[in-house]
């Protein structure tokens, strides 16, 4: 299937590993120019090889960046100042009991989850609206909606993340450039991996034995009852950030796996 984004300029941010390596890999696989971020230009390096390695006809490059801060969004704006595609993937997360959250804890993720994706939308959307086309892609959580208890700050800010799209879909009016936020579920990534991992090790049990235990006890409400693999989310993206997806405005497509219960 042609999801008409070749030639198109994509960003990706927070793309050296985990979801946003696999949605870069994949926008690079339907002809895209993709750029991918991280904040060392080791791990960057290394993801625009491994992409490379995947689609060697590929149009990847890289750029390290702090988007946690200013100066970082500002980096990357200045090395790419336009793009058809912004994917602001880019997050940090991390269990802590809330009342051991700092003020500066929920400025930093603010600053990485939230305020990332606002500075650069800023920017690249009035481009998008100028051509008539574009893409901008948050990539939330159900978290969103599901706040976890033990990282309310986390889900905080993929409650405003989903909020910030659906603000910046009402600019879009008229045009065929969209706003979209994804609700994704827990999904093997890096860190979910070694946490895993760590956990089974410390148990003496095996990862599978673990895996269940979560979808048992933590999320029981999962249908898929696995963790979603970061190539699955990125089929998901792809087909928002492609021509194909022009109906789809101003929504937060869910790919949790059917966690969430409600009917809307």
């Amino acid at each position: 299937m042609d999801l008409r984004i070749s030639g198109q300029r994509a960003i990706v941010t927070g793309s050296t590993a985990g979801i946003g390596h696999a949605i870069a890999q994949r926008l690079a696989g339907e002809g895209a120019e993709v750029i991918i971020t991280g904040r060392t230009q080791a791990r960057v390096d290394k993801a625009v090889a491994a992409i490379l390695e995947q689609a060697p006809s590929g149009r990847v490059r890289g750029l390290a960046a702090d988007l946690g801060t200013e100066a970082g969004c500002r980096k990357l704006i200045e090395a790419t100042p336009d793009a058809e595609i912004l994917v602001n993937n880019v997050g940090v997360y991390g269990p802590k009991p809330f009342e051991e959250i700092t003020a500066r804890d929920w400025q930093e993720i603010f600053a990485t989850n939230v305020i990332s994706g606002a500075l650069l939308s800023q920017h690249y959307l009035p481009r998008m609206l100028a051509r008539g086309a574009g893409r901008v892609i948050f990539i939330s959580s159900e978290s969103a909606v599901q706040i976890p208890a033990e990282m309310i700050h986390y889900g905080v800010t993929k409650t405003a993340q989903s909020a910030l799209a659906r603000g910046l879909a009402e600019l879009t009016r008229g045009t065929a450039v969209t706003v979209n936020s994804v609700l994704v579920g827990p999904t093997r990534s890096e860190g979910v991996d070694r946490f895993v991992t760590d956990l089974a090790s410390s148990r003496g049990a095996s990862v599978a034995q673990v895996e269940s235990e979560f979808f048992t006890t933590t999320r029981p409400t999962s249908l898929l009852g696995r963790f979603i693999t970061s190539e699955e989310v990125a089929n998901v993206v792809a087909f928002l950030a492609s021509g194909l997806a022009a109906a789809v405005n101003g929504a937060a497509v869910r790919a949790e796996g059917g966690l969430l219960k409600g009917v809307f």
